[in-house]
């Protein structure tokens, strides 16, 4: 069985307004509102405003960063988890580990440093 065809198409341009329903926000960036449900609660950076009746209203912001996690799913391949970590930039645990022992060898060299000066205070009080 062949797997579907990707169809790449060209998003709409974001008209210049300040809020839009989640009916305008699934045709601007072709997906289902559901979807938009669903990766509010996958996407911590996705907050939309809530109204009456907990209506959806999305501003611009809203618009680019769900066609941006449209585009690392859907066109880079990525999993949800991984669009997660690149949209929060979440360095790696291994060059966290680096990061983390270059600045516990800093704080050893300052206290070295900090312990010399009292003990060459100290002989030299005495």
């Amino acid at each position: 069985m062949k797997r579907k065809q990707k169809i790449r198409r060209e998003l709409p341009n974001i008209p210049d307004k300040l809020y839009f329903t989640i009916s305008e926000v699934s045709e601007l960036c072709a997906l289902k509102a559901y979807v938009l449900r669903y990766w509010e609660q996958e996407f911590s950076q996705l907050r939309p405003i809530k109204r009456r009746g907990n209506r959806r209203f999305y501003q611009k912001e809203d618009i680019l960063l769900i066609r941006q996690i449209r585009n690392l799913l859907y066109e880079e391949g990525f999993t949800i988890e991984g669009a997660r970590a690149k949209l929060t930039n979440t360095p790696e645990p291994e060059s966290q580990s680096a990061k983390m022992n270059i600045t516990v060898k800093k704080v050893i060299a300052e206290l070295e440093s900090v312990l010399q000066n009292l003990q060459a205070e100290m002989t030299a009080s005495h």
